[in-house]
C-alpha cells in the first residue's frame, strides 16, 4: 500500500510565503501535469530525438556492429538509469528546478544548477537551426521533382553549360552481366537518372552530387572560411523563426501547453519511423544493409574508443545532468513512481535507437545497392545522412516526394520537442528562483518571450552563409560529452557523500511505496562516479581539436569561442563553491556544515511527519 501525504502540507513547505493552500493559488503558483501520461510523453519527447536517428546507428556499425551493445549496455545500467532516476527523483521530491533543486539539498552545489542551465540555454540556441533546415526540406518536397535529384538547377556547378549524358557499360559486374551506367555531366555535378532494369553506378572520382549540391551551394551556400561569414539566408532565417515561433506556443502557458502539444509531437515521429521502416525493409538491398549495421566484430571491444563512444551516446541521448529531467519531474505528484517511469522511459529510449537503426540502414543499403557501391561509402551520422546520404536514397525510391515528406516532418517533430521541452526545463529553472514575481500576470510569457528572441538573434548568425562553421563549434563544445561527464561526477559526489545516497534512497522509496532496486544507491555512491571519472580521464587524454569535415582548422578565435562554450557552463560549480564559502559566516568548518546540510523546509518524508505529530 503506498503511503500518504497531505499535498496541502507539501505545497505550503515548498512555498512558504504563499499566504495559505488557496487551490486557486496553488495553480497559478506551479501547476502538474494533468495526467501521468503528459510526464511519459514530455521526457520521452525530451529523450528521444535526433540523436536516436542519425548517431546510434552510425556508432553501432562503425564500432564493431552488434557487439557495440554491450558496452552501451554496461554504461545504460552502470550510469544512465541511475543518474536518470537521481535527477527524476530530486525534481519530485523538492518540486524545484534544477537550480532551487540543489539549493534545497546540498547549497555548495548550486552552482551545478547554474552550469547545467548554461548548457540548456547553449542547446537551445544551435540545436533549433537543425529544425529551420528541416523546414526548407520540407518545403522544397512539394515540388514536381526533388530539386536534389538532378544538376539540372540554377545552383548546380556547371548548370549554365548544356548538359552531357553517356552510357557506357560496366567492366566490373561480371562476366554475363551487361549492366548500363546512365550518368549526365556538367562541370563537376553528376546526376544519375533512374531507368527501369538499369543499375545506377556513382564511380567518378572528385565528383559533386545534386544532392550535395542542393545542400552546399543551394541551402547553406557555404563560404570557404570560418573567417567569412557571408551574409544571412534570408530564407533560412524565416525558416527558423517559424521554428521559434512554434517553440514559443508550446512552451508559453507552462505545462498547461507542454502538457497537451507533446500528445502529438512525441508520437507522431513513431508513426512516421515506422513507415519508414516498413518500406526501407522492402526496398531491394535492405537486407545488406542490416548486416552491415549489426555485422559483429567482437575485436573491438578492446578499443577504448568504442566504450567511449557508448559512453557518450548514453549521455547524450538520456539527456543526462543538463537539468531537463528534473524540471520534468518537479511537475510530478508527490506518489508518481517515478522509478518505474524511469526503467520503462530508458528502455523506450534504447529500443527506439535500436530500432531507427533498422529503418535507417535498410534505405541505405538500398541506396548502395543502387549505385553499386559498398554502403561504408553512404553510411554517414549527423546531418550529413539527414541533410545528404538519406534525401540521395529518398530520391531513388518510386514517388520521392511523399517519402521526402514523411521523413522531414519526422525530423522537424524529433527536433522539436527535445526543444521546447529544453525550453520549458530552462523556464522552470529560472521561475523557480523567484515564483511570486514570474508566475504573476504575463511576466513569464514575457520573460520566455524574451529568451526567444534574443536565442533568434544570435541563431542568425548560424543561418549566414558561413553559419555552418559557427554551427559546429556550438555543436562539439557547449555540449560536449566531457561537460556532462564533469557534471556526473559532480552530481554523484552530492548525493553519495554529501546529501546521502542513503537518504535519498529512502526518499524514493518513501514517495513510490516501496524500496526499489538497492544497487542504484551503490551506483550513486561509487559506480557511477568511478565510471564517469575514468571515461572523462581517457576522453581528456584523447581530446582532438575540432576540424570542420575533419580536414580544416579553425583559427585561434574558434577555439577561444569553443572553449568559452566549455568553460563558462563548468567552471560556475567551483566558482560558486567558493563564492559560497565566501560570503558565509563562521570558521571553515562551520561554513562547509550549514552549506552541506539540506534545507528545513524540504517535504516531509512519512517517518518525519510521524515524528512531529
Amino acid at each position: 500500500m503506498e503511503m500518504q501525504h497531505d499535498p496541502d502540507v507539501q505545497f505550503k513547505l515548498a512555498y512558504p510565503d504563499s499566504g495559505g493552500t488557496d487551490p486557486v493559488y496553488k495553480t497559478r503558483m506551479r501547476g502538474q501535469w494533468s495526467s501521468k501520461v503528459e510526464f511519459i510523453l514530455a521526457v520521452a519527447g525530451q529523450i528521444i530525438g535526433l540523436g536516436n536517428v542519425w548517431r546510434f546507428p552510425y556508432l553501432c556499425y562503425k564500432n564493431g556492429g552488434g557487439v557495440f551493445l554491450i558496452p552501451y549496455v554496461v554504461f545504460l545500467f552502470a550510469c544512465g538509469i541511475p543518474l536518470f532516476l537521481l535527477e527524476t527523483a530530486l525534481g519530485q521530491f523538492t518540486s524545484q528546478g534544477s537550480i532551487t533543486c540543489w539549493r534545497k539539498i546540498c547549497p555548495l552545489f548550486e552552482g551545478l544548477g547554474y552550469g547545467s542551465q548554461v548548457v540548456v540555454l547553449y542547446s537551445s540556441i544551435y540545436y533549433i537551426i537543425i529544425m529551420a533546415w528541416a523546414f526548407f526540406y520540407l518545403f522544397s518536397s512539394f515540388s514536381g521533382e526533388l530539386p536534389w535529384a538532378s544538376c539540372r538547377n540554377w545552383w548546380n556547378s556547371g548548370s549554365d553549360k548544356t548538359v552531357f549524358c553517356k552510357s557506357v557499360i560496366c567492366k566490373f559486374c561480371g562476366e554475363f552481366q551487361r549492366i548500363y551506367i546512365i550518368y549526365c555531366l556538367t562541370d563537376t555535378c553528376v546526376e544519375f537518372d533512374r531507368m527501369e532494369g538499369i543499375r545506377n553506378i556513382s564511380f567518378m572520382e572528385n565528383a559533386s552530387s545534386p544532392v550535395k549540391e542542393f545542400w552546399e551551394r543551394r541551402v547553406l551556400k557555404i563560404t570557404s572560411s570560418v573567417n567569412e561569414l557571408g551574409s544571412v539566408r534570408w530564407e533560412l532565417a524565416l525558416c527558423l523563426l517559424l521554428s521559434w515561433i512554434i517553440c514559443y506556443f508550446c512552451v508559453w502557458k507552462g505545462v498547461k501547453s507542454t502538457g497537451k502539444v507533446v500528445y502529438f509531437t512525441a508520437t507522431f515521429p513513431y508513426v512516421m519511423l515506422l513507415v519508414l521502416l516498413i518500406r526501407g525493409l522492402t526496398l531491394p538491398g535492405a537486407i545488406n544493409g542490416i548486416n552491415f549495421y549489426l555485422y559483429p566484430n567482437p575485436t573491438r571491444l578492446a578499443d577504448p574508443p568504442v566504450w567511449m563512444d557508448a559512453g557518450t551516446q548514453i549521455f547524450y541521448s538520456y539527456a543526462l545532468c543538463i537539468g531537463c529531467l528534473t524540471a520534468l519531474g518537479s511537475y510530478n505528484k508527490y506518489n508518481n513512481n517515478c522509478y518505474k517511469d524511469c526503467v520503462y522511459l530508458c528502455l523506450l529510449n534504447s529500443g527506439t535507437s535500436f530500432v531507427a537503426g533498422f529503418a535507417i540502414f535498410s534505405v541505405l543499403g538500398f541506396m548502395a545497392f543502387e549505385q553499386g557501391i559498398d554502403i561504408s561509402v553512404v553510411a554517414e551520422s549527423g546531418p550529413d545522412l539527414a541533410f545528404i546520404a538519406f534525401p540521395r536514397a529518398l530520391a531513388m525510391m518510386p514517388i520521392p516526394q511523399l517519402w521526402s515528406i514523411c521523413f522531414f516532418i519526422m525530423i522537424i517533430l524529433l527536433g522539436l520537442d527535445s526543444e521546447f521541452v529544453t525550453l520549458e526545463a530552462l523556464m522552470t529553472a529560472i521561475t523557480d528562483m523567484n515564483p511570486t514575481f514570474f508566475l504573476q500576470g504575463h511576466r513569464r510569457k514575457l520573460f520566455l518571450l524574451l529568451i526567444c528572441v534574443g536565442s533568434f538573434l544570435i541563431g542568425l548568425l548560424m543561418v549566414t552563409e558561413g553559419g555552418l562553421y559557427i554551427f559546429q563549434l556550438f555543436d562539439y563544445y557547449a555540449c560536449s560529452g566531457m561537460t556532462l561527464l564533469l557534471f556526473a561526477i559532480a552530481q554523484s559526489i552530492c548525493i553519495g557523500w554529501f546529501y546521502g545516497a542513503d537518504r535519498l534512497y529512502e526518499n524514493v522509496a518513501d514517495m513510490i511505496g516501496y524500496r526499489p532496486l538497492s544497487l542504484m544507491k551503490y551506483c550513486w555512491k561509487y559506480i557511477t562516479p568511478i565510471v564517469c571519472t575514468a571515461t572523462f580521464v581517457f576522453s581528456l587524454v584523447k581530446f582532438t581539436p575540432l576540424k570542420f569535415n575533419n580536414t580544416f582548422e579553425y583559427p585561434w578565435w574558434g577555439y577561444a569561442v569553443g572553449w568559452w562554450f566549455t568553460l563558462s557552463s563548468t567552471l560556475l560549480v567551483p566558482i560558486w563553491m567558493i563564492y559560497v564559502l565566501l560570503i558565509t559566516p563562521g570558521t571553515l568548518k562551520q561554513r562547509l556544515h550549514v552549506l552541506c546540510t539540506p534545507s528545513n523546509d524540504l517535504p516531509l518524508t512519512s517517518e518525519r511527519q510521524k515524528e512531529t505529530l
